[in-house]
């Protein structure tokens, strides 16, 4: 089996700029050394919240960074037009399906709706077999527990396999995170489908 390499790392993070300065933080940090591992930057191309301090941070690091942005939010201003690769969207889902496309490994960063409408999308996918990249997820102070026991209830009520709990990872701090990624196996899952 060919050892899994990274190139490009697709981060999944909020648009909101009145979280806790911890997040930010993360954000900045995230950035700065996904840069400085060469490893290119694909988020959703704003420029505000966690996504503006990502992107910025990258780029002080010398980073490259794709942003993927549907039209109308770039129209609304939220954009990050000096980004090195700006890719413009009609809507959300080809957002997202470029965003999937364009990295070899995911990080969810804490976010709200569009953030776990986008780490569900992936593990899914994953369940399903569209691919085998790394799903991460920083859970910073716990931030993702929650779903972790949304997800725990499935498997315990049948609605979920077990082994699919091992779809991502939830780690407790950035270079966890980005440990996890760097020592990635790649694993077959059986199917989803109970027979």
């Amino acid at each position: 089996m060919t050892r899994f390499r990274c190139h490009a790392v697709t981060v999944f993070c909020a648009s909101s700029s009145v979280v806790d300065e911890k997040y930010f933080g993360a954000a900045r940090e995230a950035g700065e050394k996904i840069a400085k591992r060469g490893w290119a930057l694909v988020y959703g191309g704003g420029n505000i919240g966690l996504m503006g301090v990502l992107s910025r941070a990258a780029r002080e690091h010398g980073g490259e960074v794709v942003g993927v942005i549907p039209r109308a939010l770039l129209e609304a201003g939220f954009g990050d037009r000096e980004v090195s690769e700006l890719i413009v969207t009609e809507g959300l889902r080809d957002r997202k399906a470029i965003m999937d496309e364009r990295g070899d490994a995911f990080l969810a960063l804490p976010g709200g709706l569009g953030t776990l409408e986008e780490i569900l999308e992936v593990l899914t996918l994953k369940q399903l077999g569209y691919h085998g990249k790394p799903v991460v997820v920083l859970d910073l102070d716990g931030y993702y527990g929650p779903l972790w026991v949304q997800i725990q209830r499935g498997i315990d009520q049948g609605f979920i396999k077990p082994e699919f709990l091992d779809l991502w990872y939830p780690a407790r701090h950035l270079d966890e995170a980005l440990r996890y990624i760097e020592e990635y196996e790649p694993h077959r899952y059986g199917s989803k489908w109970y027979k």
